[in-house]
């Protein structure tokens, strides 16, 4: 509890202060783009710096890998808010050289479960009901691959506006290169 105290005590000043004035914006993106990206954190200032993006400039949306794993998920519904409610006019989706997601091994995570309390019973009680848990855990091999499938995820969705224009990038969370992997 004590960096929460930190945090509070920290907002506190920061509200009391009025720093906050320098980041008011709408909830509209001035540049109309949503990009889904990882939730790295070397990514947090790093890619809205290397793509010359400010405070309103865009929507981002985070998820591990920024990999789209379910057609009717959170994360394509955030994408469709963002089109037809927040007025986006692009989508960028941007994956990272050296993923932690490339690396997730669905069995070794679920003996961390185990070994963090929850039950065998809980686990196989999900695989028995149809959740493939080493599915939705896994993790890709090849982060361009990955960002092509999210892609194409998106741009064939039924509820997406067709033709709508969907970007895929790779970006080296070392330097901030931006690596074009499919545009459309």
């Amino acid at each position: 509890m004590t960096l929460l105290n930190e945090i509070l005590s920290f907002n506190q000043k920061f509200v009391s202060e009025k720093q906050y004035e320098e980041f008011t914006t709408t909830k509209f993106p001035d540049k109309k783009i949503v990009i889904l990206t990882c939730m790295d954190a070397r990514l947090f200032e790093l890619l809205p710096k290397a793509m010359n993006f400010k405070n309103g400039d865009v929507k981002i949306v985070k998820s591990a890998g920024a990999v789209i794993n379910h057609p009717f998920g959170g994360i394509m519904r955030s994408l469709l808010v963002a089109v037809y409610e927040l007025h986006a006019e692009e989508i960028y989706i941007i994956g990272h050289y050296d993923c932690g997601m490339s690396a997730i091994q669905p069995e070794e995570m679920l003996q961390k479960m185990v070994d963090r309390g929850i039950s065998h019973d809980t686990i196989n009680m999900l695989n028995y009901s149809g959740v493939e848990l080493n599915e939705w855990l896994r993790g890709f091999e090849d982060v361009h691959e990955s960002v092509r499938h999210s892609v194409d995820m998106v741009k064939n969705h039924p509820l997406m506006v067709k033709g709508f224009p969907v970007h895929g990038l790779v970006i080296d969370p070392a330097t901030g290169r931006l690596d074009m992997v499919k545009e459309n």
